[in-house]
């Protein structure tokens, strides 16, 4: 894979506010966020309500 350095980066920023605009940028910033988040979840294996059913179970 190549390396991006902070030229390749630059021009690349650049052509992302050129297609989306700068209004959708935290939008897609957020949904781009989310999906990450999600896939580390089902690749470690954790999931929100599996950790949230055995809190509760140490609770009682």
């Amino acid at each position: 894979m190549p390396n991006l350095g902070p030229a390749e980066l630059i021009i690349l920023l650049v052509i992302i506010l050129i297609v989306f605009g700068v209004g959708r940028l935290p939008e897609i910033g957020g949904a781009l966020g989310k999906g990450i988040r999600e896939f580390q979840n089902a690749s470690t294996g954790t999931d929100d309500e599996a950790d949230a059913t055995q809190e509760e179970s140490k609770e009682e």
